[in-house]
């Protein structure tokens, strides 16, 4: 790791910065387009003005056998990546937008979230429930 990222990263936590590690898996007919799909798919979101990206190590392609119904095989590829997120609203955008399989908060201990940004959590969610529920015809409420 560069160190200059690396004290970045630090001013960062000093600032109240949350610093995560996340694993996103991608599923590809092949192993070189499940390979181009992760990398550009973590480049894009190390773009993203709410998070520095410092760590990702990207594993091996695995072969797996009858992922679809009209494929006999396809692969799978994995990139664990650490990053600081600037605020926990920041993060839960890096989820809903960039669909990590697991997550986990290594730093801070505790989050304390304000008022503003528990609704805008909040709204986030909304939204997104939304725009799946516009895809399929509306949203489902019991009764």
């Amino acid at each position: 790791m560069a160190k200059d990222i690396m004290e970045t990263v630090g001013k960062k936590l000093k600032d109240g910065w949350i610093k995560a590690w996340m694993g996103i898996e991608v599923l590809a007919v092949t192993s070189e387009a499940a390979d181009s799909s992760l990398r550009k798919h973590v480049e894009k979101m190390g773009k993203e003005d709410c998070c520095i990206i410092y760590k990702q190590e990207f594993k091996e392609s695995k072969q797996v056998p009858n992922p679809f119904k009209k494929s006999e095989h396809a692969y799978s590829k994995v990139v664990e990546i650490e990053l600081v997120a600037k605020r926990f609203e920041d993060l839960m955008y890096l989820v809903m937008n960039y669909g990590p399989s697991g997550v986990e908060i290594l730093e801070p201990g505790e989050i304390k979230l304000g008022l503003g940004e528990a609704q805008g959590i909040l709204n986030s969610i909304s939204d997104l429930i939304h725009k799946f529920a516009s895809r399929a015809g509306g949203v489902i409420i019991s009764t």
